[in-house]
């Protein structure tokens, strides 16, 4: 069993009071993956720690403890980037839910925690937000072992043909032939070519990533809903009134 840790860094990805005026605080580290760490009195008035335990804020973080339920016991605050714009901030939101309810405790992964840097550096600076939540989706789905090359058909081995149309399934990605419970079909092969590029630019692009995306979430949560869908879709609702 591992002892206290010093100056991990971490991101803040969900926070609730414990007992009195504590903070129960889920956290995503560099070398121990997901976890969670007890801010004793963070969630009183005089307390520093509410305000420094925020999401998005690069921390350096030290606790001790050797059961599951780790206790803090010092927090630096980096400088980072802040998600002003509401889409950001509701795009970095379901990032963090992702992280929270899907990753497995104490798994650590260090390549989607560069990912997670990247993607909140990029939220803080783009209006485009859609370019970076589908390369996060793609850096966690290879987390997680469910992986896929947009241009090569597992059922037969080979490339995508321009020509032809294909499916989708989290077990197998990218399939030529739709078997039985097949999730997504009517992929157009010219596409998924052109997502192998690395296009999210074009509508079309776009539109059959998050389909995909869509389907592989879903298949994560295992029919749990996201509730961070919900802020987007009254996001979108503010934006069709306006």
């Amino acid at each position: 069993m591992r002892g206290p840790e010093h100056q991990e860094p971490a991101y803040v990805i969900h926070r609730r009071p414990w007992r009195e005026t504590s903070l129960m605080v889920d956290v995503f580290t560099l070398n121990r993956g997901r976890m969670t760490v007890i801010a004793r009195g963070a969630n009183s008035a005089k307390s520093p720690l509410k305000a420094q335990l925020q999401p998005f804020q690069p921390l350096m973080l030290d606790w001790s403890g050797r059961g599951d339920l780790k206790t803090l016991t010092h927090v630096d605050v980096r400088n980072g980037p802040s998600l002003h714009r509401t889409a950001s901030l509701y795009s970095g939101l379901y990032l963090n839910e992702l992280i929270q309810r899907v990753l497995p405790a104490a798994d650590p992964h260090p390549t989607l925690f560069a990912a997670y840097i990247d993607a909140v550096t990029e939220l803080a600076d783009t209006r485009d937000v859609e370019p970076v939540l589908r390369r996060f989706e793609r850096a966690f789905a290879a987390a997680l072992g469910y992986d896929f090359a947009w241009d090569v058909a597992t059922d037969t081995g080979k490339t995508v043909e321009a020509w032809a149309q294909y499916c989708y399934d989290p077990e197998q990605g990218i399939v030529s032939v739709p078997a039985q419970g097949v999730r997504l079909q009517s992929l157009h092969g010219e596409v998924l070519l052109a997502l192998a590029e690395g296009d999210l630019v074009s509508e079309a692009c776009r539109r059959t990533a998050k389909r995909v995306m869509r389907v592989l979430t879903d298949y994560l949560m295992q029919g749990r809903p996201l509730h961070s869908r919900s802020l987007f879709s009254h996001l979108r609702g503010e934006r069709h009134e306006s």
